[in-house]
């Protein structure tokens, strides 16, 4: 059953500092699909900073995408596994190639991002190496009716393959927990680059270095939406907000940045003032040249892009879906945090922000003092080693450190 988790610590204490906890000597197998967006970006910080500290870090990806490169440019071994990104007839044959990819390693310890990563880890491994996997966000939120229920049961089965399952915000935990995922759990929010995401040097500049907003007037408001065009990201609902905000502020802009599946729909249907802008290598130019940067998701773990936003001193309007509140200052989820899905909301904490600098600008010096406390990256993945750490001297088997043997148990690993 769910358990009441108020007294139960995360795993980061927010004072471990990058190199503080060697792994050398440790090997490590990262598994992942997708191969793009925040679940690429976090699988990077990861590896670089895990190769930083000694460990063999090994890559088993879908090639084609973001990850691949990255992860070889922060020193992992990558291996190609090809694996679409939804579950199908391919399955088997993804599980037997991982299987493979498992043996020819021999990792101490591996690490599964997402649900497709974990479905197969899981059925390859069988917990026979001591397994980590991270959601980033739950699949059955992502799915309805039958295709729900079948998720949910596996979710629920595979925690006995699952040394820790590794949530990136609490409400991610309370979820699970709630749905009946039975699991020993640990929680280490996001964390970003903060030395990399920065306030602009030059604020009144920051648009002149984007051909697309070159022309803009200085004093016309621009919104920002970083995210990969798809359902989960709710970018629809926005669209459909976006003309209250324009009644008001006709000179107001909506940037796009990202594409996926949705684009060709969303462009259809985009209302004046919309400008897709395509995907990004590096989205901090356009956080710097936004007024208010918006993430209006159906569900998540706990987005980056938000973190991202508020570490270049940029105030975030973001639908209440796990994580949002963890992300967002105390002092400002009544004024940033509406219920997803609906856009008259939406439209109204736009518009707050927008027509009033001095609280935008208070907001967006909140949401940087509260990211460079709360969601550097340096500390996530320090804590991520020190998890590890616990686990891999612990081979998998029935005893003291069997994932079926502390339920709900949430546990923490101090800072080193």
């Amino acid at each position: 059953m769910p358990q009441d988790h108020d007294d139960q610590a995360p795993l980061t204490t927010g004072t471990a500092a990058a190199g503080e906890a060697r792994l050398d000597g440790l090997t490590v197998l990262h598994v992942a699909q997708p191969v793009d967006g925040g679940v690429a970006r976090v699988v990077a910080d990861l590896v670089r900073a895990q190769a930083a500290r000694g460990a063999r870090v090994v890559v088993a990806c879908p090639p084609g995408g973001d990850l691949g490169p990255a992860a070889a440019d922060g020193g992992a071994e990558v291996v190609a596994w090809p694996a679409r990104r939804a579950p199908g007839r391919s399955l088997p044959a993804e599980v037997r190639s991982l299987a493979r990819v498992i043996r020819a390693v021999g990792p101490d310890l591996l690490h599964l991002h997402s649900s497709k990563a974990g479905l197969a880890g899981r059925l390859a491994a069988r917990g026979r190496v001591p397994t980590v996997f991270q959601p980033h966000a739950w699949s059955y939120d992502a799915v309805s009716g039958p295709t729900a229920w079948a998720v949910l049961r596996w979710e629920r089965a595979a925690t006995r393959w699952t040394h820790r399952v590794l949530c990136v915000s609490g409400a991610e935990r309370d979820s699970g927990a709630r749905h009946g995922v039975r699991a020993a759990w640990a929680v280490v929010p996001n964390g970003i680059d903060t030395e990399h995401f920065r306030p602009p040097l030059r604020p009144a500049s920051a648009r002149e270095a984007l051909p697309s907003l070159a022309d803009l007037g200085a004093d016309a408001p621009v919104v920002v939406c970083v995210g990969r065009l798809c359902p989960q990201k709710g970018q629809d609902v926005l669209l459909r907000a976006w003309p209250e905000v324009t009644a008001r502020l006709p000179a107001a802009r909506l940037v796009l940045v990202g594409d996926g599946p949705d684009r060709q729909r969303l462009v259809g249907d985009a209302p004046p003032g919309v400008l897709f802008a395509g995907n990004a290598a590096d989205p901090l130019p356009w956080y710097q040249a936004a007024d208010v940067v918006v993430q209006p998701s159906r569900w998540e773990g706990m987005a980056l892009a938000p973190l991202e936003a508020m570490a270049c001193a940029r105030p975030v309007v973001a639908t209440d879906v796990d994580g949002a509140r963890e992300s967002v200052p105390a002092a400002d989820t009544e004024l940033c945090v509406v219920p997803p899905g609906e856009p008259a909301p939406l439209a109204a904490a736009l518009l707050r922000l927008l027509t009033d600098p001095a609280t935008r600008a208070a907001a967006g010096l909140r949401a940087l003092a509260h990211v460079r406390a709360h969601h550097d990256v340096r500390v996530s993945a320090a804590a991520v080693g020190a998890l590890y750490t616990a686990l891999a001297p612990h081979p998998a088997r029935p005893g003291a450190n069997s994932p079926a043997t502390h339920p709900d148990r949430e546990v923490e690993v101090p800072a080193r």
